[in-house]
C-alpha cells in the first residue's frame, strides 16, 4: 500500500474516532443544556407558585388531591406538565429542593418527567411541592440530533478522506518523482540525473540534495574501484607473464632432465590456471561495475552455430548428440561478447557434466510474452543442495572435472547485467535444464 493511501486512511480513522466520541458526547451535552433550561423553568414556576401561595390555595390543592382519583392536583391538557402539593413533615436533613427524572402516570398514560421536589414550611406546617415537565420531546430531540450528527459526520468523513487523498497526492508528487527519476531508472552512477526536483516542501528539496550528494560519492567510489581493477590487472598479470616467459625459456635448456621438465611444465599449467582465474574475476568485476556497452544487435543462431563448431571435437570425443532446435529470430540488444560467454559457459557445463553418448538440446520460444532459450543435457543432474550453490564463486559440483568454479558465477553476472532471468531445473541421473528468460518479447 502506498504511503499516500496509508496517510489518508490514518487521517480518516482519526476523524472517525473523533466523530464517534462527539456522536456519543454531543447528545449528553445537549441533554445537559436542555435539563439546565428545564430546571430553570421549573424553579421559575416554583417561585411564582410560592409567591402567590396562601392558606386558601393550600387548602384547595390539598382537598383536590385528597378527593381526586388522580395522583396529581393539576396538569396540562397534553400531559406536558403537572403540579402537586402535599403535606410532608420537614426533616433536618431534607434538601430544600432536588431534581430527578421519574415516570408518572396521568389519565392512564405513563411518561417520563423532569421533576422538581421542593420542601417548605408554611405557618408551621411542612409541605412538599412537585412540579414536573415531560421529557418525551427531549428524548425525541436527542434521537434526531444523534441521527443528524451521524449523517453529517459520515458526509464529512467521506469528503475529508477524498480531500486528504488528493492533497497528499499533491504533497507527495515530488517524492514519487524523485523515486522514479533518481532511483528506479538509475542503473549506474554515470546515468544519474542531478537536475534539482521542483518541490515546495523543504523536506523533499533536502532529500533531493542528499541523493545528489550520495550519488556523487558513489560515482567517485566507482571510479576508484575501476581504477583499482585496472591496476590489479596490470600488477597481477604482469608478474605471471614474466614467470611464464622464464619457464618457457628454461624449457629450451637441453641440460634439464625429464623430472625438471615435468616440474616446469606443471608450473606453467599452474600459471595458466592462475591467469585464467584472475581474468575471470576481473571479468565479473567489470560486469558488475557496468564497464561494458550493451548496444549491439545479437543473433543467437550465429552464436550457437559458432559454439557448435568450436565444441565439435569434444562432442565427437564423448559421442554427445548436439541438437539445435531454435526456430525464432529474436532481436536482442546487448553486449555480444558477454552473451557469447554466457551461452558458452552454459553449453560447456552441459558437455562437461553430461554422460557419454548423451544429448544436449537447445530450444527457444515464448512464455508469458517473454522470449527464452533453454539448454538441456542428459547428464548427472544436481541435488537441491547443489542448486542452491551453483552460482557461487568457486562452487564445483564434481571435483573430478576441470575448472575453477567461476563459469556459472560469470553467467549470473552477465544475466543480471542484461536483465535476463536465469532459471535452473535439475533431476539426479536425468539431467539439467538452464533457461534464459529475456526481458522483452519481440518476434
Amino acid at each position: 500500500m502506498k504511503i499516500k493511501h496509508q496517510l489518508a486512511i490514518f487521517n480518516a480513522l482519526t476523524r472517525l474516532l473523533v466523530i464517534l466520541i462527539l456522536w456519543l458526547m454531543l447528545p449528553i451535552l445537549v441533554e445537559n443544556v436542555v435539563y439546565h433550561h428545564i430546571n430553570n423553568s421549573l424553579l421559575e414556576k416554583k417561585e411564582k407558585f410560592i409567591k402567590h401561595l396562601n392558606r386558601e390555595e393550600i387548602n384547595d390543592f390539598i382537598e383536590s388531591a385528597d378527593d381526586s382519583t388522580e395522583a396529581f392536583s393539576e396538569f396540562s391538557m397534553l400531559h406536558n406538565e403537572f403540579l402537586v402539593l402535599s403535606r410532608a413533615p420537614l426533616k433536618p436533613r431534607h434538601k430544600f429542593y432536588t431534581f430527578s427524572n421519574d415516570y408518572r402516570k396521568i389519565e392512564g398514560e405513563e411518561n417520563e418527567y423532569r421533576i422538581l421536589q421542593y420542601y417548605f414550611a408554611y405557618e408551621g406546617e411542612g409541605y412538599k411541592l412537585e412540579i414536573g415537565s415531560s421529557l418525551s420531546e427531549v428524548n425525541d430531540l436527542t434521537f434526531v440530533i444523534r441521527f443528524f450528527i451521524l449523517i453529517v459526520f459520515v458526509v464529512i468523513l467521506l469528503v475529508t478522506f477524498l480531500a486528504d487523498t488528493f492533497y497528499i497526492e499533491y504533497l507527495l508528487k515530488p517524492f514519487y518523482k524523485i523515486i522514479d527519476t533518481k532511483i528506479r531508472r538509475v542503473n549506474e552512477p554515470e546515468a544519474f540525473d542531478h537536475t534539482p526536483i521542483k518541490a515546495k516542501s523543504r523536506d523533499f528539496r533536502e532529500l533531493d540534495l542528499v541523493l545528489n550528494q550520495m550519488m556523487d560519492r558513489i560515482a567517485e567510489l566507482f571510479k576508484k574501484e575501476k581504477q583499482f581493477i585496472s591496476n590489479v590487472s596490470h600488477e597481477l598479470l604482469t608478474p605471471i607473464a614474466l614467470l611464464k616467459n622464464k619457464f618457457e625459456n628454461l624449457l629450451q635448456n637441453e641440460s634439464l632432465d625429464d623430472n625438471a621438465i615435468d616440474k616446469i611444465a606443471s608450473s606453467l599449467k599452474t600459471l595458466d590456471m592462475l591467469k585464467k582465474i584472475i581474468n575471470n574475476l576481473l571479468l565479473i568485476s567489470r560486469i558488475e561495475n557496468n564497464q561494458y556497452q550493451a548496444n549491439e544487435n545479437i543473433n543467437f543462431h550465429e552464436i550457437l552455430n559458432d559454439l557448435q563448431e568450436d565444441f565439435q571435437d569434444r562432442l565427437e570425443d564423448r559421442e554427445i548428440d548436439f541438437k539445435n532446435q531454435m526456430t525464432h529470430n529474436y532481436n536482442f540488444i546487448g553486449n555480444r561478447t558477454l552473451i557469447h560467454i554466457l551461452i558458452y559457459n552454459l553449453v560447456i557445463n552441459a558437455i562437461k557434466y553430461n554422460r557419454p553418448k548423451g544429448d544436449i538440446v537447445i530450444f527457444d520460444g515464448f512464455e508469458n510474452d517473454r522470449y527464452f532459450i533453454s539448454i538441456t543435457d542428459s547428464g548427472l543432474g544436481m541435488t537441491e543442495v547443489h542448486l542452491e550453490k551453483i552460482f557461487n564463486r568457486f562452487a564445483r559440483i564434481n571435483s573430478d572435472q576441470d575448472g575453477q568454479g567461476l563459469g556459472l558465477a560469470i553467467a549470473e553476472s552477465i544475466s543480471f547485467f542484461h536483465h535476463i532471468e536465469i532459471k535452473v531445473v535439475s533431476k539426479i541421473n536425468e539431467g539439467t535444464t538452464f533457461t534464459l528468460a529475456f526481458p522483452e518479447a519481440e518476434k
